[in-house]
């Protein structure tokens, strides 16, 4: 039995696997010695049914199980322990009703497979980086204020638009690769589009533009499910207007500030500015640390310069997924290609500094997510179960949350590590500023 790979290109190969009668003979040999002594078929007794008999009934099915045990075994063991960095799964080129498992004396399997070459990776302070930090000043505060009352306010539904309202619609492009539903927060529109949507009736039809229009381009990105590449070559699109979301602001007392910080926990407007101000910078430090995370990743993709196998990967996943479909493999397959550079380069990091993740390690983030969900119910943290929580959860769903936990910790590991070792430059910018980047 042999096995070999070869490449057809820079990420895409062939994996070849020969396996020969004298390969699985004893195999079948073997279960049907023991079918014979274990089969109960009319006319024979238990033990005593002839080899010959077993092999005329069962012996293909015999000859497939055992070939495949084989196969498999010598495959998974191949990717396993080879060089390679071997990406997806292998996929054959042949089905089984295309062998003749009685007559033929030699088999050769093919799989297609997809690779990543190795890189080079260096991390040291020729790496530089910007890390944005926002700046929370009074106009973010008033912002951050308008959207509690915004949310504990009334909804009215009106016919004719206004200042602010959240309007729903049908978008569509004169090709017709757009065509669908979203919701446009006039707080995002340019001001010199913004007076094509206010006063406007219920099914008035508007041209706006995707770069021109919108204050930050992500905004109108994220409500349109296209890819890439469709998104690029969209300039212009009608929107037709079908529904308004107007907010009546909730007025500035007591009840608001229940309402966002807990019943007596803020006594006057100034405490609640305060408050405020409190939240909205631990939450944009949360949020400036997840972008230079976003950054970092990205600076790294591009240094490593990694080819992957988009052809087979994307077939992979159609033969895998049921329920993917090509048009949403298209708008997806541009994240699931930047998480698995990532997570080369994140296995490359490890193995180079000998990164290692110890179970304290797992059991100590899992204390701090429970903490973490304590906080945002509203729960006392109740520090002596903290044991006995984290342990309940890392053992649940048949190890899965343990893993979650592990990959987690290995990430921010990862990540602290790249942070001690590249250059990052500090900068604060504004708020509207940040969303721009």
């Amino acid at each position: 039995m042999e096995i070999s790979f070869d490449k057809t290109d820079k990420t895409q190969g062939l994996i070849k696997i020969s396996v020969k009668r004298a390969d699985f003979q004893p195999g079948v040999d073997q279960k049907i010695k023991e079918y014979s002594r274990t089969a109960n078929i009319k006319g024979f007794r238990k033990g005593k049914v002839p080899a010959g008999m077993i092999r005329k009934m069962y012996g293909s099915a015999l000859i497939v199980e055992e070939i495949n045990k084989l196969v498999s075994d010598k495959l998974n063991s191949y990717l396993r322990e080879g060089e390679t960095q071997f990406l997806g799964e292998p996929l054959p080129e042949k089905t089984d009703d295309s062998y003749d498992w009685e007559k033929q004396e030699d088999f050769e399997f093919n799989y297609q497979i997809g690779y990543a070459q190795p890189f080079d990776l260096k991390v040291d302070k020729k790496l530089k980086i910007e890390k944005y930090s926002i700046k929370v000043d009074e106009a973010v505060i008033d912002e951050t204020i308008e959207n509690l009352q915004r949310q504990f306010g009334e909804m009215e539904n009106p016919n004719v638009s206004s200042n602010k309202d959240t309007l729903y619609g049908q978008a569509t492009s004169s090709d017709g690769v757009l065509d669908q539903e979203i919701s446009i927060d006039l707080r995002d529109i340019e001001k010199s589009s913004l007076k094509k949507l206010i006063g406007i009736e219920l099914d008035s039809k508007v041209q706006l533009d995707v770069r021109k229009s919108f204050k930050n381009e992500n905004a109108i990105k994220s409500q349109l499910r296209l890819n890439d590449d469709d998104f690029k070559k969209l300039r212009k699109f009608d929107f037709q207007l079908k529904g308004i979301n107007h907010h009546k602001l909730a007025p500035v007392d007591q009840t608001l500030f229940d309402k966002s910080f807990g019943e007596g926990r803020v006594k006057d407007e100034q405490e609640f500015r305060s408050k405020v101000q409190e939240a909205v910078s631990k939450n944009y430090e949360s949020e400036s640390e997840k972008f230079f995370e976003i950054q970092l990743i990205e600076r790294l993709a591009e240094k490593a310069k990694i080819e992957l196998p988009d052809e087979f990967l994307k077939k992979w996943l159609l033969k895998t997924n049921e329920n993917l479909t090509e048009d949403l493999l298209d708008l997806e397959y541009g994240t699931y290609a930047k998480e698995l550079r990532w997570s080369l380069i994140r296995n490359k990091i490890l193995k180079d500094q000998q990164i290692k993740v110890e179970h304290e390690d797992v059991t100590n983030e899992a204390k701090e997510l429970i903490k973490q969900q304590f906080a945002g119910s509203g729960l006392p943290e109740m520090n002596d179960q903290l044991d006995t929580f984290a342990n309940n959860y890392l053992q649940a769903e048949n190890g899965e949350n343990y893993m979650k936990v592990f990959n987690k910790v290995q990430g921010n590991k990862v990540i602290d590590y790249i942070k001690e070792e590249a250059t990052i430059k500090e900068k604060q910018v504004s708020l509207d500023d940040f969303r721009k980047l």
